[in-house]
């Protein structure tokens, strides 16, 4: 079971990416989180009410999905879409592979889990890597300033799922539903991205294309519902470390795809800055190096979860 969830995650949010792109031009970027996560949000609670798996949260828990709905399924996604206008969805995969590192930091921060002794190692060479990744463009006589928005943006995206990650482990230690607090964040999320829709005046156009359209299912059904439940249920299996590792593999997956539909180049500095991060991230955790298959045979909960 626990494999079939980890090649899940890594497959679908791993692709999430392209599909992003896809629906870049007519509509603006936060009108599209906004109708990714109503429905999203519609198709899970209807279905949770229906089947009467919707449980009753407390005040306080309901804060806290205010709070998961804001970071991760608002504001991180809402930093993705609109990074992507400036850089490829390959590098945005490269950069959200860091959320080893803030999720390091979130747990010593929130729940004060002592920071491993590979951490500084791993920060030295992320930054490094990221460095090297866009070398060219920075080295440039006069690099883009798009460049670091969308580098910045998907910093702080990153920081955000992060943030998201940490209220599901607190969900988890108070033994809530999953499925319930995903309607829930999700619900919340949509309502917190409509917020920023009406306040920036944007216009609810839809773009009736089929690859937006298509595009839109994809990431509402699949990269919200199905991924998010997946990934956190892996979580609560085989523990935060080890579910950590599958956004190590997002950029293989999304670098190959932008290869194909977006004409991503490679370069040397390219490959090298990747190998870095990658490198980096594993010196978080370095027994995934020597991690055995069977690991996912079996259920694992780690501190951060218990």
């Amino acid at each position: 079971m626990s494999l079939l969830l980890y090649v899940t995650v890594v497959l679908i949010w791993g692709t999430t990416w392209i599909a992003i792109v896809m629906q870049q031009g007519v509509v603006d970027p936060t009108v599209s989180v906004f109708y990714r996560f109503v429905l999203a949000a519609g198709v899970l609670m209807v279905t949770l009410l229906l089947s009467g798996r919707l449980k009753p949260l407390r005040g306080r828990d309901h804060l806290w999905c205010l709070a998961q709905g804001a970071s991760v399924f608002c504001l991180n996604f809402y930093c993705f879409y609109h990074a992507v206008s400036y850089i490829s969805s390959g590098m945005e995969a490269v950069i959200f592979s860091m959320a080893v590192l803030f999720n390091a930091l979130s747990s010593a921060l929130f729940f004060r889990q002592p920071i491993k002794r590979g951490f500084w190692l791993a920060a030295l060479l992320g930054l490094s890597g990221m460095l090297t990744l866009f070398w060219p463009e920075l080295a440039s006589a006069n690099p883009e300033p798009g460049l670091f928005i969308g580098i910045g943006l998907s910093l702080l995206g990153t920081y955000c799922f992060s943030l998201g990650n940490m209220i599901s482990a607190r969900h988890q230690r108070h033994g809530l539903d999953l499925w319930t607090t995903n309607g829930w964040g999700m619900s919340y999320g949509a309502l917190f991205t409509g917020l920023l829709v009406v306040g920036q005046g944007l216009p609810l156009t839809l773009d009736t294309r089929p690859s937006y359209l298509g595009a839109l299912l994809y990431l509402a059904l699949f990269g919200s519902i199905v991924a998010f439940a997946a990934y956190f249920q892996l979580l609560k299996r085989i523990g935060a470390s080890q579910a950590a590792y599958s956004t190590l593999l997002f950029p293989l997956v999304a670098l190959s795809v932008s290869t194909l539909f977006e004409d991503y180049h490679w370069q040397l500095s390219s490959v090298l800055g990747m190998v870095l991060i990658l490198v980096g991230n594993l010196a978080m955790f370095p027994h995934l190096l020597r991690w055995p298959l069977s690991r996912l045979t079996r259920p694992a909960l780690d501190s951060a979860t218990r």
